[in-house]
Protein backbone atom coordinates (compact mmCIF):
# COMPACT_ATOMS: atom_id res chain seq x y z
CA UNK A 1 0.00 0.00 0.00
CA UNK A 2 1.19 3.51 -0.82
CA UNK A 3 2.17 5.43 2.30
CA UNK A 4 -0.84 7.57 3.29
CA UNK A 5 -0.70 11.32 3.17
CA UNK A 6 -0.65 13.22 6.49
CA UNK A 7 -4.05 14.29 7.72
CA UNK A 8 -4.72 17.10 8.60
CA UNK A 9 -2.47 18.79 6.02
CA UNK A 10 -2.33 21.45 3.34
CA UNK A 11 -2.40 19.54 0.05
CA UNK A 12 -1.64 21.46 -3.15
CA UNK A 13 -2.50 19.80 -6.45
CA UNK A 14 -0.10 20.53 -9.31
CA UNK A 15 -0.74 19.61 -12.92
CA UNK A 16 -2.06 20.71 -16.33
CA UNK A 17 -5.75 20.95 -17.15
CA UNK A 18 -7.28 17.51 -17.62
CA UNK A 19 -4.68 15.70 -15.52
CA UNK A 20 -7.32 14.37 -13.09
CA UNK A 21 -6.71 16.62 -10.09
CA UNK A 22 -10.36 17.32 -9.28
CA UNK A 23 -11.39 13.69 -9.70
CA UNK A 24 -8.54 12.53 -7.49
CA UNK A 25 -9.47 15.03 -4.77
CA UNK A 26 -13.19 14.22 -4.87
CA UNK A 27 -12.48 10.51 -4.37
CA UNK A 28 -10.39 11.12 -1.25
CA UNK A 29 -11.61 14.24 0.53
CA UNK A 30 -14.84 15.86 1.62
CA UNK A 31 -16.22 18.59 -0.59
CA UNK A 32 -15.72 21.16 2.19
CA UNK A 33 -12.00 20.31 2.31
CA UNK A 34 -11.41 21.05 -1.39
CA UNK A 35 -10.90 24.68 -2.43
CA UNK A 36 -11.30 24.80 -6.21
CA UNK A 37 -10.58 27.86 -8.33
CA UNK A 38 -13.01 26.57 -10.99
CA UNK A 39 -15.82 26.22 -8.45
CA UNK A 40 -15.15 29.71 -7.11
CA UNK A 41 -15.33 31.12 -10.65
CA UNK A 42 -18.80 29.65 -10.72
CA UNK A 43 -19.62 31.48 -7.49
CA UNK A 44 -18.43 34.95 -8.52
CA UNK A 45 -18.84 34.59 -12.29
CA UNK A 46 -21.16 33.08 -14.85
CA UNK A 47 -19.74 29.56 -14.55
CA UNK A 48 -16.72 27.40 -13.70
CA UNK A 49 -14.89 28.44 -16.86
CA UNK A 50 -15.59 32.18 -16.69
CA UNK A 51 -11.97 33.36 -16.90
CA UNK A 52 -13.08 36.97 -16.47
CA UNK A 53 -13.92 36.09 -12.85
CA UNK A 54 -10.45 34.67 -12.10
CA UNK A 55 -9.18 37.61 -10.04
CA UNK A 56 -12.17 37.55 -7.67
CA UNK A 57 -12.11 33.74 -7.58
CA UNK A 58 -8.47 33.63 -6.50
CA UNK A 59 -9.02 36.32 -3.89
CA UNK A 60 -11.73 34.11 -2.39
CA UNK A 61 -9.53 31.04 -2.71
CA UNK A 62 -6.69 32.66 -0.76
CA UNK A 63 -9.03 33.79 2.02
CA UNK A 64 -10.64 30.36 2.32
CA UNK A 65 -7.29 28.54 2.32
CA UNK A 66 -5.89 30.92 4.95
CA UNK A 67 -8.96 30.54 7.17
CA UNK A 68 -8.93 26.75 7.05
CA UNK A 69 -5.19 26.43 7.59
CA UNK A 70 -5.35 28.80 10.59
CA UNK A 71 -7.88 26.41 12.13
CA UNK A 72 -5.68 23.36 11.48
CA UNK A 73 -8.11 21.82 8.98
CA UNK A 74 -7.19 19.68 6.02
CA UNK A 75 -7.23 21.90 2.93
CA UNK A 76 -6.86 20.68 -0.65
CA UNK A 77 -5.99 23.47 -3.10
CA UNK A 78 -7.38 22.48 -6.50
CA UNK A 79 -5.88 24.84 -9.08
CA UNK A 80 -3.23 24.32 -11.74
CA UNK A 81 -0.64 24.86 -9.01
CA UNK A 82 1.91 25.98 -11.60
CA UNK A 83 2.59 29.43 -10.11
CA UNK A 84 5.77 29.20 -7.97
CA UNK A 85 4.94 32.38 -6.04
CA UNK A 86 1.57 31.07 -4.92
CA UNK A 87 3.08 27.69 -4.04
CA UNK A 88 5.66 29.42 -1.86
CA UNK A 89 2.97 31.44 -0.09
CA UNK A 90 0.94 28.31 0.62
CA UNK A 91 3.95 26.45 2.03
CA UNK A 92 4.73 29.47 4.23
CA UNK A 93 1.13 29.56 5.47
CA UNK A 94 1.25 25.87 6.39
CA UNK A 95 4.56 26.35 8.23
CA UNK A 96 3.18 29.30 10.17
CA UNK A 97 0.24 27.29 11.47
CA UNK A 98 1.95 23.93 12.01
CA UNK A 99 0.34 21.92 9.21
CA UNK A 100 2.31 19.55 6.96
CA UNK A 101 2.58 20.89 3.40
CA UNK A 102 2.17 18.31 0.64
CA UNK A 103 2.47 18.80 -3.13
CA UNK A 104 0.74 16.22 -5.32
CA UNK A 105 2.08 16.38 -8.89
CA UNK A 106 -0.02 14.83 -11.66
CA UNK A 107 2.38 13.44 -14.25
CA UNK A 108 -0.07 12.52 -16.97
CA UNK A 109 0.90 12.00 -20.63
CA UNK A 110 -0.11 14.98 -22.82
CA UNK A 111 -2.17 12.79 -25.14
CA UNK A 112 -4.53 11.89 -22.30
CA UNK A 113 -5.05 15.48 -21.18
CA UNK A 114 -5.68 16.52 -24.79
CA UNK A 115 -8.37 13.84 -25.18
CA UNK A 116 -10.02 14.88 -21.90
CA UNK A 117 -9.80 18.54 -22.87
CA UNK A 118 -11.40 17.92 -26.25
CA UNK A 119 -14.43 16.34 -24.57
CA UNK A 120 -15.16 19.38 -22.40
CA UNK A 121 -17.88 21.91 -23.09
CA UNK A 122 -15.32 24.70 -22.77
CA UNK A 123 -11.93 23.23 -23.79
CA UNK A 124 -8.69 24.99 -22.94
CA UNK A 125 -7.03 26.34 -26.10
CA UNK A 126 -4.40 23.90 -27.40
CA UNK A 127 -1.68 26.55 -27.15
CA UNK A 128 -2.50 27.19 -23.49
CA UNK A 129 -2.55 23.49 -22.67
CA UNK A 130 0.85 23.05 -24.30
CA UNK A 131 2.22 25.91 -22.18
CA UNK A 132 0.86 24.22 -19.06
CA UNK A 133 2.64 20.97 -19.94
CA UNK A 134 5.91 22.82 -20.51
CA UNK A 135 5.58 24.63 -17.18
CA UNK A 136 4.91 21.31 -15.46
CA UNK A 137 7.96 19.66 -17.09
CA UNK A 138 10.15 22.56 -15.90
CA UNK A 139 9.05 22.17 -12.28
CA UNK A 140 11.43 20.91 -9.59
CA UNK A 141 9.17 20.50 -6.57
CA UNK A 142 11.93 18.66 -4.71
CA UNK A 143 13.82 21.97 -4.53
CA UNK A 144 10.89 23.62 -2.74
CA UNK A 145 10.32 23.30 1.04
CA UNK A 146 7.46 20.79 0.92
CA UNK A 147 7.17 18.25 3.72
CA UNK A 148 6.31 15.70 1.10
CA UNK A 149 6.07 15.57 -2.69
CA UNK A 150 3.96 12.85 -4.28
CA UNK A 151 3.86 12.12 -7.99
CA UNK A 152 0.66 10.63 -9.35
CA UNK A 153 1.01 8.87 -12.68
CA UNK A 154 -1.99 7.95 -14.81
CA UNK A 155 -4.31 5.72 -12.79
CA UNK A 156 -2.38 5.78 -9.50
CA UNK A 157 -2.82 7.82 -6.34
CA UNK A 158 -1.96 7.72 -2.62
CA UNK A 159 -4.73 7.75 -0.05
CA UNK A 160 -4.94 10.48 2.61
CA UNK A 161 -5.17 7.67 5.17
CA UNK A 162 -4.98 3.88 4.86
CA UNK A 163 -8.22 2.13 3.96
CA UNK A 164 -7.52 -1.61 3.81
CA UNK A 165 -9.83 -3.74 1.72
CA UNK A 166 -9.92 -6.43 4.40
CA UNK A 167 -9.75 -6.06 8.19
CA UNK A 168 -6.22 -6.59 9.48
CA UNK A 169 -5.61 -9.21 12.11
CA UNK A 170 -4.38 -8.19 15.55
CA UNK A 171 -1.73 -10.28 17.21
CA UNK A 172 -2.75 -12.96 19.68
CA UNK A 173 -3.66 -11.66 23.13
CA UNK A 174 -4.96 -8.30 21.90
CA UNK A 175 -8.58 -7.36 22.48
CA UNK A 176 -10.96 -4.41 22.49
CA UNK A 177 -13.40 -3.76 25.36
CA UNK A 178 -16.35 -1.37 25.17
CA UNK A 179 -16.32 1.14 28.01
CA UNK A 180 -19.76 2.65 28.68
CA UNK A 181 -19.43 6.08 30.25
CA UNK A 182 -22.72 7.78 29.35
CA UNK A 183 -26.23 6.45 29.83
CA UNK A 184 -28.95 8.12 27.70
CA UNK A 185 -31.31 5.28 28.56
CA UNK A 186 -34.64 7.12 28.47
CA UNK A 187 -37.59 5.37 30.11
CA UNK A 188 -36.11 1.84 30.06
CA UNK A 189 -32.70 1.81 31.78
CA UNK A 190 -32.47 -1.98 32.11
CA UNK A 191 -33.55 -2.54 28.52
CA UNK A 192 -31.07 0.04 27.21
CA UNK A 193 -28.20 -1.56 29.14
CA UNK A 194 -29.21 -5.03 27.99
CA UNK A 195 -29.30 -3.96 24.34
CA UNK A 196 -25.90 -2.27 24.61
CA UNK A 197 -24.32 -5.41 26.07
CA UNK A 198 -25.94 -7.74 23.53
CA UNK A 199 -24.82 -5.50 20.66
CA UNK A 200 -21.26 -5.42 22.03
CA UNK A 201 -21.22 -9.20 22.24
CA UNK A 202 -22.73 -9.58 18.77
CA UNK A 203 -20.05 -7.55 16.98
CA UNK A 204 -17.15 -9.09 18.89
CA UNK A 205 -16.11 -6.75 21.70
CA UNK A 206 -14.16 -8.77 24.25
CA UNK A 207 -15.81 -7.16 27.24
CA UNK A 208 -17.79 -4.30 28.73
CA UNK A 209 -16.43 -1.89 31.32
CA UNK A 210 -18.22 0.79 33.32
CA UNK A 211 -16.89 3.96 34.89
CA UNK A 212 -17.16 4.14 38.67
CA UNK A 213 -18.27 7.67 39.54
CA UNK A 214 -20.93 9.07 41.84
CA UNK A 215 -21.64 12.10 39.63
CA UNK A 216 -21.24 12.21 35.87
CA UNK A 217 -17.81 13.66 35.09
CA UNK A 218 -17.63 16.93 33.11
CA UNK A 219 -15.45 15.31 30.43
CA UNK A 220 -18.45 13.16 29.47
CA UNK A 221 -21.65 15.03 30.30
CA UNK A 222 -23.55 17.15 32.80
CA UNK A 223 -23.88 16.47 36.50
CA UNK A 224 -27.62 15.74 36.23
CA UNK A 225 -27.19 12.97 33.69
CA UNK A 226 -27.61 9.45 35.11
CA UNK A 227 -24.55 7.39 35.99
CA UNK A 228 -25.42 4.08 37.69
CA UNK A 229 -23.56 2.30 40.46
CA UNK A 230 -21.36 0.00 38.37
CA UNK A 231 -21.23 -3.22 40.38
CA UNK A 232 -25.02 -3.45 40.68
CA UNK A 233 -25.23 -2.81 36.94
CA UNK A 234 -22.57 -5.39 36.11
CA UNK A 235 -24.44 -7.93 38.23
CA UNK A 236 -27.48 -7.43 36.01
CA UNK A 237 -25.38 -7.77 32.85
CA UNK A 238 -23.80 -10.98 34.20
CA UNK A 239 -27.23 -12.62 33.83
CA UNK A 240 -27.21 -12.13 30.05
CA UNK A 241 -26.07 -14.87 27.71
CA UNK A 242 -22.85 -13.25 26.48
CA UNK A 243 -19.13 -13.94 26.43
CA UNK A 244 -18.26 -10.42 27.62
CA UNK A 245 -15.70 -9.83 30.33
CA UNK A 246 -17.21 -7.47 32.91
CA UNK A 247 -15.57 -4.94 35.17
CA UNK A 248 -14.81 -1.32 36.01
CA UNK A 249 -12.39 1.19 34.61
CA UNK A 250 -11.76 2.28 37.24
CA UNK A 251 -13.01 1.92 40.82
CA UNK A 252 -11.50 4.51 43.22
CA UNK A 253 -10.18 2.89 46.39
CA UNK A 254 -11.65 5.84 48.28
CA UNK A 255 -15.25 4.78 47.57
CA UNK A 256 -15.40 1.42 49.35
CA UNK A 257 -13.31 -0.53 51.85
CA UNK A 258 -11.12 -2.89 49.80
CA UNK A 259 -12.53 -5.95 51.54
CA UNK A 260 -16.01 -5.04 50.30
CA UNK A 261 -14.67 -4.54 46.78
CA UNK A 262 -12.99 -7.95 47.00
CA UNK A 263 -16.30 -9.53 48.00
CA UNK A 264 -18.17 -7.70 45.23
CA UNK A 265 -15.71 -8.71 42.50
CA UNK A 266 -15.60 -12.33 43.66
CA UNK A 267 -19.41 -12.50 43.58
CA UNK A 268 -19.51 -11.05 40.07
CA UNK A 269 -16.88 -13.55 38.95
CA UNK A 270 -18.93 -16.47 40.26
CA UNK A 271 -22.21 -15.21 38.79
CA UNK A 272 -20.62 -14.57 35.39
CA UNK A 273 -18.73 -17.85 35.21
CA UNK A 274 -15.25 -16.34 35.54
CA UNK A 275 -15.61 -13.17 33.45
CA UNK A 276 -14.93 -10.45 36.05
CA UNK A 277 -12.04 -7.99 36.16
CA UNK A 278 -11.46 -4.91 38.28
CA UNK A 279 -9.80 -1.62 37.45
CA UNK A 280 -8.66 0.28 40.53
CA UNK A 281 -7.24 3.73 41.01
CA UNK A 282 -6.48 6.34 43.63
CA UNK A 283 -9.45 8.56 42.73
CA UNK A 284 -9.12 12.13 41.50
CA UNK A 285 -12.38 14.10 41.72
CA UNK A 286 -12.85 15.81 45.06
CA UNK A 287 -16.37 17.06 44.27
CA UNK A 288 -18.01 13.64 44.23
CA UNK A 289 -16.34 12.63 47.48
CA UNK A 290 -17.53 15.71 49.33
CA UNK A 291 -21.03 15.45 47.86
CA UNK A 292 -21.41 11.91 49.18
CA UNK A 293 -19.74 12.45 52.53
CA UNK A 294 -16.57 10.52 51.66
CA UNK A 295 -13.08 11.52 52.83
CA UNK A 296 -10.73 12.75 50.10
CA UNK A 297 -7.22 12.52 51.56
CA UNK A 298 -4.12 13.98 49.88
CA UNK A 299 -2.74 12.16 46.83
CA UNK A 300 0.08 10.42 48.70
CA UNK A 301 -2.43 8.92 51.15
CA UNK A 302 -4.73 7.85 48.32
CA UNK A 303 -1.83 6.03 46.66
CA UNK A 304 -1.11 4.32 50.01
CA UNK A 305 -4.76 3.22 50.02
CA UNK A 306 -4.41 1.92 46.46
CA UNK A 307 -1.42 -0.18 47.40
CA UNK A 308 -2.96 -1.60 50.57
CA UNK A 309 -6.31 -2.06 48.81
CA UNK A 310 -4.90 -4.32 46.09
CA UNK A 311 -2.97 -6.28 48.71
CA UNK A 312 -6.19 -6.76 50.72
CA UNK A 313 -8.16 -7.98 47.71
CA UNK A 314 -5.49 -10.47 46.73
CA UNK A 315 -5.29 -11.79 50.29
CA UNK A 316 -9.08 -12.35 50.40
CA UNK A 317 -9.12 -14.07 47.01
CA UNK A 318 -6.37 -16.53 47.97
CA UNK A 319 -7.11 -20.07 49.11
CA UNK A 320 -7.70 -20.90 52.75
CA UNK A 321 -8.94 -18.98 55.77
CA UNK A 322 -5.76 -18.43 57.77
CA UNK A 323 -4.62 -14.98 58.82
CA UNK A 324 -2.62 -12.74 56.52
CA UNK A 325 0.34 -10.60 57.50
CA UNK A 326 1.69 -8.62 54.56
CA UNK A 327 3.75 -5.52 53.88
CA UNK A 328 0.92 -3.02 54.44
CA UNK A 329 -2.01 -5.22 55.50
CA UNK A 330 -2.69 -7.57 58.40
CA UNK A 331 -5.91 -9.64 58.56
CA UNK A 332 -6.79 -12.03 61.41
CA UNK A 333 -8.48 -14.37 58.93
CA UNK A 334 -9.26 -14.59 55.21
CA UNK A 335 -12.63 -16.30 55.33
CA UNK A 336 -14.12 -14.95 52.09
CA UNK A 337 -16.60 -17.13 50.22
CA UNK A 338 -17.39 -17.45 47.41
CA UNK A 339 -13.89 -17.28 46.01
CA UNK A 340 -13.45 -16.06 42.41
CA UNK A 341 -13.62 -18.94 39.95
CA UNK A 342 -10.63 -17.64 37.98
CA UNK A 343 -7.66 -15.33 38.53
CA UNK A 344 -9.32 -11.91 38.48
CA UNK A 345 -7.32 -9.38 36.49
CA UNK A 346 -6.45 -6.23 38.45
CA UNK A 347 -5.93 -3.22 36.18
CA UNK A 348 -4.20 -0.30 37.88
CA UNK A 349 -5.43 2.99 36.45
CA UNK A 350 -3.07 5.93 36.05
CA UNK A 351 0.36 6.66 34.63
CA UNK A 352 2.14 8.33 37.54
CA UNK A 353 5.72 7.25 37.00
CA UNK A 354 7.03 7.36 40.56
CA UNK A 355 4.25 5.65 42.51
CA UNK A 356 1.35 4.42 40.36
CA UNK A 357 3.41 2.46 37.83
CA UNK A 358 5.51 1.03 40.65
CA UNK A 359 2.31 -0.19 42.37
CA UNK A 360 1.25 -1.76 39.06
CA UNK A 361 4.64 -3.43 38.72
CA UNK A 362 4.45 -4.90 42.22
CA UNK A 363 0.78 -5.80 42.58
CA UNK A 364 -1.12 -5.34 39.30
CA UNK A 365 -1.87 -7.60 36.37
CA UNK A 366 -2.13 -4.60 34.05
CA UNK A 367 -1.82 -0.83 34.05
CA UNK A 368 -3.98 1.57 32.07
CA UNK A 369 -2.14 4.54 30.52
CA UNK A 370 -2.80 7.22 27.91
CA UNK A 371 -2.36 6.01 24.34
CA UNK A 372 -0.22 9.02 23.41
CA UNK A 373 2.53 8.03 25.86
CA UNK A 374 2.45 4.24 25.65
CA UNK A 375 6.12 3.83 24.78
CA UNK A 376 7.29 6.13 27.58
CA UNK A 377 5.06 4.57 30.26
CA UNK A 378 5.90 1.02 29.15
CA UNK A 379 9.59 1.72 29.57
CA UNK A 380 9.04 3.14 33.07
CA UNK A 381 6.87 0.13 33.97
CA UNK A 382 9.58 -2.22 32.73
CA UNK A 383 12.19 -0.56 34.96
CA UNK A 384 9.90 -0.78 38.00
CA UNK A 385 9.26 -4.47 37.29
CA UNK A 386 12.99 -5.15 37.20
CA UNK A 387 13.50 -3.25 40.44
CA UNK A 388 10.84 -5.26 42.28
CA UNK A 389 12.03 -8.55 40.76
CA UNK A 390 9.08 -9.19 38.46
CA UNK A 391 9.01 -10.21 34.80
CA UNK A 392 7.63 -7.21 32.82
CA UNK A 393 5.69 -9.64 30.66
CA UNK A 394 3.48 -10.39 33.68
CA UNK A 395 2.04 -6.83 33.68
CA UNK A 396 -0.08 -6.01 30.63
CA UNK A 397 -0.44 -2.50 29.22
CA UNK A 398 -3.94 -1.21 28.42
CA UNK A 399 -5.24 2.13 27.14
CA UNK A 400 -8.53 4.03 27.25
CA UNK A 401 -9.50 5.43 23.84
CA UNK A 402 -12.32 7.88 23.04
CA UNK A 403 -12.54 7.75 19.24
CA UNK A 404 -15.02 9.50 16.98
CA UNK A 405 -15.96 6.82 14.45
CA UNK A 406 -17.84 7.60 11.25
CA UNK A 407 -18.88 5.54 8.26
CA UNK A 408 -16.87 7.70 5.86
CA UNK A 409 -14.97 10.97 5.84
CA UNK A 410 -18.13 13.09 5.57
CA UNK A 411 -19.82 11.24 8.44
CA UNK A 412 -16.70 11.58 10.60
CA UNK A 413 -16.71 15.36 10.26
CA UNK A 414 -20.43 15.65 10.79
CA UNK A 415 -19.90 13.89 14.13
CA UNK A 416 -16.96 16.13 15.01
CA UNK A 417 -19.09 19.22 14.40
CA UNK A 418 -21.93 17.81 16.49
CA UNK A 419 -19.71 16.87 19.42
CA UNK A 420 -16.97 19.47 19.60
CA UNK A 421 -18.86 22.21 21.48
CA UNK A 422 -16.54 25.21 21.85
CA UNK A 423 -13.41 23.21 21.02
CA UNK A 424 -11.81 23.89 17.63
CA UNK A 425 -12.78 21.20 15.13
CA UNK A 426 -9.19 20.25 14.29
CA UNK A 427 -8.28 20.02 17.98
CA UNK A 428 -11.31 17.88 18.80
CA UNK A 429 -10.72 15.61 15.78
CA UNK A 430 -7.09 15.09 16.75
CA UNK A 431 -7.84 14.55 20.43
CA UNK A 432 -10.47 11.92 19.59
CA UNK A 433 -8.63 10.30 16.67
CA UNK A 434 -11.61 10.98 14.40
CA UNK A 435 -11.72 8.50 11.54
CA UNK A 436 -13.41 5.60 9.84
CA UNK A 437 -13.49 2.08 11.30
CA UNK A 438 -10.65 1.06 8.98
CA UNK A 439 -8.49 3.89 10.28
CA UNK A 440 -9.25 2.93 13.89
CA UNK A 441 -8.28 -0.68 13.16
CA UNK A 442 -4.91 0.37 11.80
CA UNK A 443 -4.32 2.58 14.84
CA UNK A 444 -5.14 -0.25 17.22
CA UNK A 445 -2.81 -2.58 15.37
CA UNK A 446 -0.06 0.01 15.83
CA UNK A 447 -0.83 0.09 19.57
CA UNK A 448 -0.65 -3.70 19.66
CA UNK A 449 2.79 -3.51 18.07
CA UNK A 450 3.82 -1.21 20.93
CA UNK A 451 2.83 -3.89 23.43
CA UNK A 452 -0.73 -2.84 24.29
CA UNK A 453 -2.90 -5.85 25.18
CA UNK A 454 -6.33 -4.19 25.53
CA UNK A 455 -7.95 -1.03 24.21
CA UNK A 456 -10.95 0.20 26.21
CA UNK A 457 -13.14 2.08 23.71
CA UNK A 458 -15.53 4.77 25.00
CA UNK A 459 -17.68 6.25 22.22
CA UNK A 460 -18.32 10.00 22.76
CA UNK A 461 -21.59 9.75 20.81
CA UNK A 462 -22.94 6.50 22.25
CA UNK A 463 -26.73 6.73 22.14
CA UNK A 464 -27.87 3.15 21.83
CA UNK A 465 -27.12 -0.31 20.42
CA UNK A 466 -26.99 0.92 16.82
CA UNK A 467 -23.95 3.01 17.67
CA UNK A 468 -22.26 -0.09 19.11
CA UNK A 469 -23.08 -2.12 16.00
CA UNK A 470 -21.62 0.59 13.78
CA UNK A 471 -18.48 0.81 15.91
CA UNK A 472 -17.95 -2.94 15.58
CA UNK A 473 -16.16 -2.22 12.32
CA UNK A 474 -13.15 -0.91 14.24
CA UNK A 475 -12.39 -4.31 15.74
CA UNK A 476 -9.18 -5.83 14.31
Amino acid sequence: MTEPLPDPALVVLVGPSGSGKSTWAAERYRGAEIVSSDDLRGVVGSGRHDLAASVEAFELLERIVAGRVRRGLTTVVDTLGLDPVRRGQWVGLAREHGLPAVAVAFDVVPELTRRRNAGRDRPVPARVLAQQHKAFRDLDLSAEPWDRVVTVATGSAPEPRPTPAEPSQAKAGFDVVLQVSRFPWGEDPAGWLRDIALAADEVGFAGLALMDHLIQVPQVGTAWEPIPEPWVTLGMLAGLDTRLRLGTLVTPVTFRPPGITAKTVATLDVLSGGRAFVGVGAGWWEREHLAFGLPFPPRAERLDLLESGIETMRALWAAGTKGYDGERVSLPETTAYPRPVHDVQVVVGGGGERRTLRIAARLGDACNVASAVVAQKTEVLRRHCEEVGRDPAEVAVTVLDLPVVGRDRDDVWERVERLRGRTAASTYASRHHAGTPAQQRERYLALAEQGVSTVFVALPDLTGPDAVLEAGGLLP
